[in-house]
């Protein structure tokens, strides 16, 4: 007993020093989550493809000035890729933990923050709404080390990729062609 209190009290005192550390550099743990929602034009079926597979029509942040391909793949254990160039180097933004087309995407990564320690659940839920409308409500739940400006870099960023990007795309119909 006395060694298993003495070793939580070492775990204790390693964590608030680790934390002191980062903290004296900006940066420190926190978790932070929020949803964004947008009715688009369409059935659940045609938004969950249009945001999945090839996303390079609406989604405009990469690692690469020029990548090859952007993409989703719709499986449990399917990644976020992107590929820079015909030798197939790249990066994996994140995997699909779970997927049921028309209804929920949920995949898990450090998405544009490869090398931080941070890490993203992102969720995409589809539901129709009457005949020929879906709701598309992104929630994302973010955890690891940052500083305090991440949360509203992130959301920001999500805002720009769901409305000024997506919804502009879909309404337009470009996922179709």
């Amino acid at each position: 007993m006395i060694k298993q209190n003495l070793l939580l009290i070492v775990a204790v005192l390693s964590l608030n020093l680790f934390a002191q550390e980062n903290s004296e550099s900006g940066m420190s743990y926190d978790v932070f989550t929020f949803e964004k929602e947008v009715v688009l034009p369409g059935t659940p079926e045609e938004i969950f493809d249009a945001v999945t597979g090839d996303i390079s029509g609406w989604w405009d942040h990469s690692m690469s000035e020029n990548p090859k391909e952007f993409y989703i793949e719709t499986f449990p254990g399917g990644g976020f890729y992107e590929i820079f160039d015909e030798a197939g180097n790249g990066v994996l933004h994140a995997t699909v933990i779970y997927a049921d087309r028309g209804k929920l995407l949920r995949f898990d990564g450090p998405l544009g923050l490869s090398g931080m320690a941070i890490q993203f659940v992102t969720t995409y839920q589809f539901e129709s709404k009457g005949t020929d409308s879906t709701l598309f409500k992104v929630s994302v739940h973010a955890a690891g080390e940052m500083n305090s400006s991440i949360p509203a870099i992130v959301e920001g960023v999500w805002e720009h990729f769901i409305f000024e990007q997506l919804e502009p795309y879909i309404k337009e119909g470009k996922h179709l062609k």
